[in-house]
């Protein structure tokens, strides 16, 4: 490789690792550093003479609007990590990024979808993962050097100073043992037990842990046990103010492996090396690789190598590994209570780009009309039901933006949605944006069992305080109740909007004959009628009610009824709660998606479904989406994206048109 030939890099921002990794692009076989990117020029000016660079910017952007620069280092402290993710890629440069990735998993998500989208190279910067010795202990996992991995064990601790406002400890910072070298350990124990099952890595299914939450509110040491599939255990320690033996040691039925230095895989005797331990053998084995070079020019080297395919293979860390390693920080920092102050819900939790919100930037949103609500509705409608209680107010918070970027303007909530909660962090978050006028709310409340017309007011005053709102756009009984007259609900749903607490208002999982009884009764007195209905609705039948007092609309005799009537159709589980994305006869460990949509005439619906959406290049998910909204009457889909990549996959349904003869086709009616 000639010298014209070398990836020229950027490092973004002037402190000690940003050192040592210069140090290592200098000795690299593919890379040559030209600039420096610091919050103030003298700092960039120190940095520039160090290592005799001539490039040296005052600022992050000034060096991410360098052209000649082609990747960029990012070494900022944890919190900052995601912004300058997403700038780095908006500006087309290849991303090496400074572990974590980000504060929390939503963060992560956030980063990687940056990349994807502006399709340049994103890996988080592990630079053990990149080293032969890690490629080495893979091997030697796979082939069952030890047999059965059993127990792994793996710690990277050290003891600094006190300093409360430096970013080991700082909260602000994102300080703490966990997230400055736990996501090693975290991370080498998902490759072990990946390895040992024939994967890149694997996630655990239970994660426990207890922790030191000091003066600052992080956690000053922790440790950590996790369960993998195939009864692999995983013990993990790590701390910013206790040194112990940074190591890792792995136990198998046939015996153990022993790494010295697996974080910084320093030579001893001139060669990394690792131990193995067999059962049926006297002396342990040293398994040595001389390496030349040193562990960040590797990293650099494996940047350059992998860069037209915008992620690294393993070991080094890909996107899905590097947020399976973040949703598994999220899990050990939730056992531990550790949830910093900018993520709690009252929080003023920023973009993830740092800037302020932008409507509807990437176009293909469709709308519609709801009769009353006087705004138009994104065909689209995002679900509430946000997970995880510890991380919820982060999560919500970049899943809702990306929906407004994408151009949702419709959010469903619920009074009972993770106990009021889910309402509390959507409402935080509409007030902390600033879009009351420009969003729609659906407002759901009087679930069973209490279905009754004053506890509806009740519920309806408590959601509109969570929620930070006097009026919801459309208001929603949860249920219905046939013990109370249609007509006793009419009146106070009406009473509510003269008041000006409800624009619209209609019935979730109602049975079309109450509704169609509530609309008599609403036009003999001269009352507002139910405007809409939000039921089960989707091209997979509901083989049994999702949860109790469920009403699917999916059947002939409803779908001619929502015809005649011209009435809008809030559909909820529209794509069958991911049938068409994971389900397979013999594929039974979802326990709910096999009770809820497992039958003969569903899996011939998605044979459908797959011919049509090859036929049309386009995901199944994408053509069980379009079916719901291609429907001869005013449909709109709720949705529940649990990642911003399953956002992302359901929107190209938006551009998919439906015959009225491919929608009977798929339905199997002809």
């Amino acid at each position: 490789m000639t010298t014209s030939d070398k990836l020229q890099w950027g490092i973004l921002a002037a402190g000690g690792i940003a050192r040592t990794f210069a140090r290592g692009v200098a000795a690299s076989k593919t890379g040559r550093l030209i600039a420096i990117g610091s919050r103030t020029q003298a700092s960039a000016d120190k940095f520039g003479d160090e290592f005799k660079l001539d490039r040296r910017y005052g600022s992050y952007e000034a060096l991410l609007a360098d052209p000649e620069v082609e990747a960029v280092y990012i070494s900022t402290p944890h919190p900052m990590h995601v912004e300058w993710v997403i700038k780095a890629a908006e500006a087309g440069k290849h991303i090496l990024c400074e572990k974590p990735m980000g504060l929390n998993h939503a963060e992560a998500m956030a980063a990687v979808e940056a990349a994807r989208r502006h399709r340049v190279f994103l890996m988080e910067a592990f630079m053990y993962r990149c080293h032969p010795q890690t490629a080495k202990l893979v091997e030697l996992i796979r082939n069952k050097v030890i047999g059965e991995v059993r127990v792994i064990q793996a710690t990277f601790s050290f003891h600094a100073a006190w300093l409360p406002h430096k970013r080991w400890l700082a909260n602000e910072l994102g300080g703490g043992g966990i997230l400055d070298v736990g996501c090693y350990c975290t991370s080498m124990a998902r490759l072990i037990a990946g390895a040992a099952m024939g994967k890149d890595f694997a996630e655990p299914v239970e994660v426990k842990g207890c922790a030191y939450l000091g003066k600052t509110g992080v956690d000053e040491y922790a440790i950590a046990s996790m369960k993998f599939p195939g009864e692999i255990l995983a013990e993990l320690a790590t701390g910013v103010l206790v040194s112990q033996e940074s190591v890792v040691r792995v136990f198998g039925s046939e015996g153990s492996i022993f790494v010295p230095s697996p974080w910084f895989c320093r030579p001893a005797k001139d060669a990394a090396h690792i131990i193995v331990q067999r059962h049926d053998e006297k002396k342990p084995r040293r398994i040595g690789l001389r390496i030349k070079l040193g562990l960040y020019s590797i990293e650099a080297d494996a940047v350059a190598a992998h860069r037209a395919k915008d992620q690294a293979p393993s070991p080094c860390m890909s996107w899905d590994d590097s947020l399976g390693n973040m949703k598994t920080l999220d899990a050990w920092r939730a056992a531990v209570g550790l949830v910093y102050e900018a993520e709690k819900p009252s929080a003023d939790i920023p973009t993830a780009h740092r800037r302020p919100l932008r409507v509807g930037i990437r176009p293909g949103m469709k709308y519609g009309e709801i009769a009353g609500v006087g705004k138009r509705v994104s065909r689209l409608i995002l679900g509430t039901m946000f997970e995880g209680a510890h991380f919820m107010a982060p999560h919500a918070a970049v899943l809702c933006d990306d929906f407004v970027e994408q151009g949702g303007n419709c959010f469903d909530t619920a009074f009972i949605y993770n106990g009021g909660l889910s309402e509390k962090i959507f409402g935080q978050w509409v007030k902390n944006r600033g879009l009351r006028r420009e969003i729609v709310m659906v407002v759901k409340g009087a679930h069973t069992p209490g279905c009754e017309p004053d506890n509806l007011t009740r519920e309806l005053m408590i959601s509109l305080d969570r929620l930070q709102t006097d009026y919801a756009d459309i208001y929603m009984m949860h249920r219905d109740n046939p013990d109370v007259p249609v007509g006793e609900f009419v009146d106070v749903l009406n009473q509510h909007q003269k008041a000006g607490r409800v624009r619209a208002f209609g019935g979730s999982n109602w049975p079309l004959a109450r509704v169609e009884a509530a609309n008599r009764y609403a036009q003999s007195k001269g009352l507002t009628a139910f405007a809409a209905v939000s039921n089960n609705f989707s091209l997979a039948r509901m083989v049994d009610p999702v949860w109790e007092g469920c009403i699917a609309a999916s059947d002939v005799r409803s779908r001619a009824w929502f015809r005649k009537k011209q009435l809008s159709l809030l559909a909820w589980s529209s794509q069958a709660r991911g049938f068409f994305v994971s389900a397979h006869p013999k594929r039974r460990d979802d326990a709910e998606l096999v009770r809820c949509w497992h039958s003969d005439d569903n899996f011939r619906r998605l044979e459908r479904v797959k011919k049509l959406a090859g036929e049309r290049k386009v995901l199944p998910i994408n053509i069980a989406l379009a079916y719901v909204l291609c429907q001869p009457f005013p449909t709109f889909a709720l949705i529940g994206p649990r990642t911003l990549a399953e956002t992302r996959t359901s929107c190209p349904a938006l551009e998919v048109e439906l015959s009225p003869k491919e929608l009977r086709w798929l339905n199997l009616e002809i």
